[in-house]
């Protein structure tokens, strides 16, 4: 009888060099190397090369999945935005149950890192320089200032129903539209110059006038 002669093993199948990306990854990549351009250089990280030596592709990929430096930019914004919002909000959940814990934890957020990271203030810098002269740019702005007022209006909405009958007649829209004044002042005044006041301190403003806007008896106008 003849003997069959082990077969050898089966060898695994190479990989390829290079591995193809599905383009939304590809598109985070090159937005999240934007970001950190504009971190570590400023106006300067708008450079197309700077940003695809960041992300260690060609231009022309970069063109390929945006088709001008506008809309890669704009692109950046809203993400940016969007992370440093889901952080104030994940802040939110954490606290005890009462809506003025939960906004307390929400200003506490804001006046911590990453927000108060230079870096932060950095990549918001080169944003706002764009602001007048792209569309794009102002676009995102307003989709994202909206939001942040609506998350604003919707906690202070909670906090003046747990007030009960004795909650003042409040415009929530005017007051969700003064809060993000305060908190985005005092966030730039201080990270312009920190030793002008302590964080505890900004934390301690946003409180005092929350605590003004339970006492009012008339309605914003």
């Amino acid at each position: 009888m003849a003997v069959n002669a082990a077969r050898p093993a089966a060898r695994p199948a190479a990989r390829p060099r290079y591995e193809r990306q599905l383009p939304e990854q590809r598109r985070q990549e090159l937005i999240d190397a934007t970001i950190e351009c504009l971190k570590r250089h400023g106006h300067e990280g708008l450079s197309m090369r700077a940003i695809a030596a960041q992300a260690g592709v060609s231009l022309g990929l970069i063109n390929h999945h945006f088709p001008n430096k506008d809309e890669l930019i704009a692109a950046a914004y809203r993400h940016f935005n969007s992370v440093l919002v889901e952080g104030l909000k994940a802040a939110v959940p954490k606290a005890p149950a009462s809506p003025r814990a939960r906004l307390q934890a929400f200003l506490r957020a804001s006046f911590s890192r990453p927000n108060l990271d230079p870096e932060t203030l950095a990549v918001w810098v080169v944003f706002w320089g764009m602001y007048r002269h792209s569309p794009l740019i102002q676009g995102v702005h307003r989709e994202s200032y909206q939001g942040y007022v609506q998350l604003l209006k919707d906690m202070l909405a909670q906090l003046l129903k747990a007030a009960g009958p004795r909650a003042p007649a409040v415009d929530l829209r005017l007051a969700a539209i003064g809060l993000t004044a305060l908190l985005d002042g005092l966030w730039l005044e201080w990270c312009l110059e920190p030793a002008s006041f302590r964080p505890a301190e900004a934390i301690a403003l946003c409180e005092a006038w929350v605590d003004n806007l339970l006492r009012r008896p008339a309605t914003l106008e």
